[in-house]
């Protein structure tokens, strides 16, 4: 599919791969999380009238409130609504025509969607999950929770929160190309808008960290589905999981807040008339803190057996990353002081999630004092410390929604309605929070609480109800504004600097009419069809595009802009997770018929495998559709690509993946290595039966590494025959070793030993498995491979897909070679 049906058009919205689009569906979608969790928030509220509850809701019912609520604000609110704005303005603001991966672009957002209706539905199966959004170890594996609890609603909340982050995976991948590879010709890197510059730094952040996150998930999945034992023994397993945890969720705050302080530094630029004041020490600053973010995540610990020298060193680095904090305040403050300030509703809104920030972040020091933090920690001081800060990055959101409405909309909003809007906004916030600070003996996730802090809250549910009547009134702005709205002008603010205001609003389909260039110092658009040199020109303008010409020699005119196969491949995942969520009570079954004693987490029902292999069955095919349309994304002929001047776009996107892989099966093995520590080294022997049998595998993993070099070399000579034989071969030694493996697995069944039996049969079963579900994927990249091959003498003229699958296999073989000395020798 290739033509884009029109906007009113409901099909548009289901096959469309523009990122506008694209950034319309995650800003509309966010709302709606957004109002989910916060009528979660509000039930939470009212139940806390008094001391002990109102009755609304039941203990279980409040533990599911409170957790859904926090999963849904922190994940499927925040950063989904910022990339809202990224997908949106982030390309026009570098000149760009497109993301580099639209598919792709489309693919995140379904994940997106599908991974929150998941969420959505754990509520009708019969319980959600109810351990905290933190989900500490051992309260979120089965035996630890209510049969309910440890049942299908349970797993969908983990692998809903897994599909969220293979989204986030995937947009990543996508932001860090696009920015690296995309850049409007003269448009250095130092020169990119400040909101830019947070989106880049935050996706940088967020490949590393989500990938840890994503590696915690799939151990807990296989602790509540499979039974492993990560998480529900007393050997180290809590403090696994909070190092894990940790180490993505501190930067998970400033992946929030980062987009938000780039919408700060647009408005008050646009809004005091003058540029940022320290402008370069601003970037340095947010460059120190994206660094610095991974170097912190222990003060979250604090209250743990870690000794106090390491607990000390991780409070100076606490205090030490506010510092660059303070310079970007400070740059925000003097940019006021020295410009001619306009009280715009969306100057409003960042000046009031400067307040809120900076009250948060001051009373965030408290915590990142061991002292202080033994006797704040778990109470409502955290609670309160914890949404000035967050929701401060909520409040520059909404600034930035109405700062970029009329070029999203192509209309202008009432500023009466906008400036009621954050009054009532602010107030309701500030009645809400700043007494939670007050009634600070609170302890945090408790449904009842001591009578002498009863008016404190129901001055916060007073506040929660007007801070919800603040979004019904924003609601009722743009409603109006789309409907009775004048028709806004191309650049509605007079001092605004950046390109995005430089077209129509709403933008063309891809954005410019001509060429975006940065080469005179300024904005300029260069007509290249008046010349023959506009794709001749792209290896000598826009640094080594031998590898992207095809690409680029395709006209604009002809770019595609939709297809549904992201859509169906989200389904296809959608309805696999949601029957993986019902299939521990058959391994249950399984573990007890084998001597394991664990909780029944309820009654098998014969639904969820069908689910589970009617999505394989969609998947399947849905992949197998995506990989053969013939899809030609908008991309720049010449542009800037400094440092990946030498890289091109495909393979670039592929190198960002394995770094986040590499994460991935880092924390895997990280957590083998802690687990094996804890214990003792010397009491954990090798698990597998055969040492031999490993050497062996190793063997053919290598082997198979040289038959895909040789299939790259016969694939850029042309030879076909060459080419089947070296993928073919591959295939075969990829089999040959899922056959040892297989082997392997089955002699430990036979001796009765399982992937449940104990922690060390756990590690290895599952170490190993995820290792070879990377092998299978690779051998079904390498059979598609052969498929085209075969059936259309894919290849021989473009060999870069046979390239990049010798990426991937490279990778796979070198993870085996850490994990054989791990297992089979030590």
């Amino acid at each position: 599919m290739t033509d884009l049906p029109p906007q009113t058009s409901i099909k548009r919205w289901f096959v469309t791969t523009n990122h506008k689009d694209v950034g319309i569906l995650y800003l509309a979608t966010g709302l709606f999380f957004l109002v989910f969790g916060g009528v979660l928030a509000l039930l939470m509220r009212a139940h806390l009238w008094q001391t002990g509850g109102l009755g609304i809701l039941e203990a279980s019912e409040y533990n599911q409130s409170v957790t859904t609520h926090g999963l849904l604000m922190v994940f499927w609110f925040l950063s989904p609504f910022a990339f809202g704005f990224a997908n949106y303005i982030v390309p026009l603001q570098i000149g760009a025509k497109d993301l580099a991966f639209p598919r792709l672009n489309a693919l995140s957002y379904w994940f997106y969607l599908f991974s929150g209706l998941l969420i959505g539905i754990s509520f009708f199966q019969q319980s959600a999950f109810a351990g905290g959004w933190t989900m500490y170890a051992p309260l979120n594996v089965p035996m630890f929770r209510t049969v309910t609890e440890a049942t299908a609603g349970g797993n969908t909340t983990i692998l809903g929160l897994t599909l969220f982050i293979m989204s986030v995976t995937i947009g990543t991948v996508n932001f860090l190309t696009t920015i690296h590879r995309s850049r409007a010709e003269g448009l250095g890197l130092w020169n990119l808008p400040l909101f830019t510059w947070s989106i880049l730094l935050t996706v940088w952040m967020m490949l590393f960290a989500f990938a840890a996150l994503l590696a915690a998930l799939l151990l807990l999945s296989s602790d509540r589905i499979m039974l492993t034992q990560y998480f529900s023994t007393e050997q180290g397993s809590s403090l696994l999981w909070a190092h894990l945890f940790w180490f993505f969720g501190h930067p998970e705050v400033y992946i929030v807040f980062f987009p938000a302080l780039g919408i700060m530094f647009e408005t008050f630029q646009t809004f005091t008339g003058r540029r940022l004041v320290g402008r370069k020490w601003v970037i340095i600053a947010m460059v120190l803190v994206a660094v610095q973010s991974f170097l912190v995540w222990m003060h979250h610990m604090f209250l743990t057996t870690i000794n106090l020298e390491i607990k000390t060193l991780f409070m100076a680095t606490t205090i030490g990353i506010s510092l660059p904090f303070d310079l970007m305040v400070f740059a925000l403050i003097y940019t006021m002081v020295k410009g001619r300030v306009r009280f715009t509703t969306p100057f409003l809104f960042s000046l009031g999630a400067l307040v809120l920030f900076i009250l948060g972040g001051i009373t965030g020091v408290f915590l990142g004092a061991v002292v202080l933090d033994y006797e704040f920690r778990g109470t409502y001081w955290v609670v309160a410390h914890f949404h000035y800060v967050m929701v401060s990055g909520a409040t520059a959101l909404f600034g930035g929604l109405y700062y970029w409405w009329p070029k999203i909309s192509g209309k202008m909003y009432s500023e009466a309605l906008g400036k009621l809007n954050f009054a009532v906004y602010f107030v309701g916030f500030n009645l809400l929070y700043f007494p939670m600070f007050l009634a600070w003996e609170t302890p945090r996730r408790v449904f009842h609480y001591p009578g002498s802090t009863q008016p404190y809250h129901q001055l916060a549910t007073v506040g929660a109800f007007i801070f919800g009547a603040s979004f019904l009134i924003m609601f009722a702005t743009f409603v109006h504004s789309w409907i009775r709205g004048p028709d806004a002008p191309d650049n509605p603010w007079q001092f605004s600097r950046t390109a995005e205001w430089a077209t129509a609003s709403p933008p063309p389909l891809e954005n410019w009419p001509d060429r975006p260039s940065y080469t005179s110092g300024h904005l300029e658009f260069v007509d290249d069809t008046a010349t023959d040199g506009g794709v001749d020109g792209a290896t000598a303008n826009g640094g080594a595009m031998a590898e992207d010409v095809h690409r680029t020699a395709v006209a604009t005119d002809h770019a595609d802009h939709a297809s549904v196969w992201p859509f169906m491949i989200g389904v296809g995942m959608f309805v696999t997770f949601l029957g993986l969520s019902g299939l521990t009570p058959y391994v249950a079954e399984f573990a007890m018929a084998r001597g394991l004693e664990v909780a029944q987490p309820g009654t098998a029902e014969i639904r969820y495998p069908l689910l589970t292999l009617a999505g394989v069955a969609v998947l399947g095919y849905a992949l197998f559709e995506f990989g053969r349309e013939r899809f030609r994304a908008p991309e720049l002929a010449i542009a800037e690509r400094w440092p990946f001047d030498g890289v091109g776009t495909t393979k670039l996107g592929v190198w960002f993946f394995l770094a986040s892989d590499v994460v991935v099966f880092g924390a895997v093995i990280g957590a083998y290595v802690f687990l094996r520590i804890h214990i003792g080294w010397n009491e954990w022997g090798p698990v597998p039966p055969s040492t031999l049998a490993g050497l062996f595998n190793t063997y053919v993993l290598l082997t198979s590494s040289f038959t895909v070099v040789l299939a790259l070399v016969m694939a850029e000579r042309g030879n076909r025959s060459g080419l089947v034989a070296s993928i073919g071969a591959t295939l075969l030694l990829g089999l040959t070793f899922l056959g040892v493996k297989s082997w392997e697995w089955s002699e430990e069944f036979a001796h009765g030993v399982y992937w449940f039996t104990d922690l060390e049969y756990s590690v290895y079963f599952f170490t190993t498995g995820l290792h070879a579900l990377h092998v299978i994927l690779g051998l079904l990249l390498a059979g598609f491979l052969l498929y085209r091959i075969v059936a259309a003498d894919a290849y021989l003229e473009d060999h870069r897909p046979v390239e990049f699958f010798g990426l991937y296999w490279h990778f796979v073989d070198i993870v085996w070679v850490f994990l054989f000395p791990l297992f089979y020798l030590m």
